[in-house]
């Protein structure tokens, strides 16, 4: 049986008329952590929307467990991809509590509610992410660090096999940067979850996710481990920037030609 949790073959999608990203494959197996980088523009989002069912792609399809998902329902899709938007605003007032219970919908009943269970589960994932001093405090009141964390708690009290987040860290301190990253790693290595993350830091990228994705005008042009995606001449390629001028990371070391290349 594969151990593919999520592919896209030939994908290719955007939004009105225009298309956003091109042909896009992309397998992803069980208990993978990736880092999906590019200049801004790149179709990043967009890709992240059209893995998750929000956008309908163009050609080529999207399969989630084996499964295409245009036939998955969005309760389907909620219990095997839990997603870590970037907005960090909430449309409606609500205790931190409240928040992180979201997660527990595709799992409760829609007569009885939340089960004990399910509150013990909220409850976890807030002591996971480090939020019980938060606890009682409405959402909106929170800094949006804050409220980044609090989404992430959602996505953990979720409990879907699959956590896709596009720009975790982006509003976070340095300090909160590292501790979400390590409770992403944490996530993976006890939990088995795949870890999907939209970064801009690609220092972050590559310090701690071990293959690494790279979209430029909406096309795929790299995938593997860092070294071999993120060297001096896709820095240069890719994102317009001398590589000498960064601080030391794979793109420090020259691509060696292979023996017997003039």
């Amino acid at each position: 049986m594969s151990d593919l949790v999520l592919e896209l073959k030939g994908v290719t999608g955007g939004y009105g008329r225009g298309d956003i990203v091109h042909d896009i494959d992309l397998a992803v197996r069980a208990g993978e952590r990736i880092a999906i980088v590019g200049p801004n523009g790149a179709g990043k989002s967009t890709l992240l929307r059209l893995i998750t069912g929000l956008l309908p792609p163009r050609a080529g399809e999207i399969r989630i467990g084996g499964e295409p998902v245009r036939s998955l329902s969005r309760e389907t899709i909620a219990r095997r991809i839990a997603v870590v938007p970037q907005l960090a605003s909430l449309p409606f007032s609500a205790r931190v509590e409240e928040v992180v219970a979201l997660g527990r919908l595709p799992y409760e009943d829609p007569l009885l509610g939340a089960r004990p269970a399910d509150r013990a589960v909220v409850a976890a994932a807030i002591d996971r992410v480090g939020l019980g001093r938060l606890v009682g405090r409405d959402a909106r009141e929170l800094s949006l660090g804050e409220r980044q964390l609090v989404l992430l708690a959602v996505a953990v009290a979720q409990a879907a096999p699959i956590v896709i987040l596009d720009e975790p860290t982006v509003h976070l301190d340095i300090r909160h940067q590292v501790e979400v990253m390590d409770l992403l790693a944490d996530l993976n290595t006890r939990e088995g979850r795949t870890i999907i993350a939209v970064l801009h830091d690609l220092h972050l990228a590559v310090r701690t996710l071990p293959r690494i994705v790279v979209l430029d005008r909406g096309r795929l042009v790299a995938d593997g481990p860092p070294a071999e995606a993120l060297d001096a001449d896709r820095i240069r390629d890719v994102f317009g920037v001398d590589p000498s001028v960064m601080p030391d990371g794979p793109w420090s070391t020259p691509r060696v030609a292979p023996a017997g290349t003039p």
